[in-house]
């Protein structure tokens, strides 16, 4: 069984957890962690699950919300961390006390029962990575910081059980917003993040009959209200608009499984 949930999505921190269980294993990974590490352990209590159960993290990116505590975390528990050597490099190539290990774009990971399959996005970091994840049996995407889909994102997150998919502004709410001028040009630009007609389309293209579930993430607190992302999800997926589900900043998401 292949499930995973967010522990929280959205400017002020993210963090994901993805787990496969396998007869009496389990294997879990934490793709980011971008709150204090006080705040983690209780969003993680709130999952049930406890900092000494993850086997391995992932970070996507080197911006604050994305990285958070992973260095504090790694050293405590002595987990190792995936990212790349871009994001390391962004980060102040920080000691992690030999526990870093880098990825890249193409190349596959496994941490116990799960196979990671990173690829790049076109986002305004060093050298983002988004990801693509199965137990043998089901697929997972994650894709959320990147500000527009090129075919080759695409083709990585063909077929897929689920999704869990950045719908980060609306675009007229950004443009009314108080955002300085240049913050909106980066928000809503090509390296920054996805509009909820954006991500929308990038549901369509990917939504198949054997999907079971698409999860709308990292909704902007200032410019989007999930009950407009979900007329844009229900559109884009011919479904009920109390169907779809979002994470949000401050609960994440209920465990969503694939069996």
């Amino acid at each position: 069984m292949l499930r995973f949930r967010s522990l929280g999505s959205g400017s002020t921190g993210n963090a994901t957890l993805v787990e496969a269980t396998s007869g009496g294993r389990v294997s879990r990974l934490l793709i980011d962690c971008g709150f204090a590490l006080k705040q983690l352990d209780v969003r993680l209590a709130g999952a049930g699950l406890a900092a000494c159960d993850i086997d391995a993290v992932f970070i996507t990116h080197e911006h604050g919300d994305h990285i958070g505590c992973a260095r504090a975390l790694s050293r405590r528990e002595r987990i190792p961390v995936w990212m790349s050597e871009g994001t390391w490099r962004a980060n102040g190539e920080r000691n992690f006390e030999g526990r870093v290990h880098f990825a890249r774009d193409g190349v596959d990971i496994v941490v116990g029962d799960l196979l990671i399959q990173p690829f790049t996005v076109p986002h305004d970091a060093r050298e983002p990575l988004q990801l693509r994840l199965s137990d043998g049996a089901h697929s997972l995407g994650v894709l959320t910081d990147l500000g527009h889909a090129t075919p080759y994102v695409l083709s990585r997150l063909a077929t897929l059980d689920a999704l869990m998919l950045e719908f980060n502004h609306d675009s007229e709410m950004l443009s009314r917003s108080a955002y300085p001028y240049v913050l909106k040009r980066r928000v809503g630009g090509d390296y920054g993040h996805l509009s909820n007609d954006a991500a929308a389309a990038i549901a369509r293209a990917l939504h198949h009959g054997g999907m079971r579930h698409v999860l709308a993430a990292h909704l902007s607190l200032q410019n989007n209200r999930p009950e407009i992302v979900r007329r844009a999800m229900a559109e884009a997926l011919c479904a009920a608009e109390d169907e779809m589900l979002t994470a949000t900043a401050a609960e994440g998401s209920p465990w969503l499984a694939l069996q």
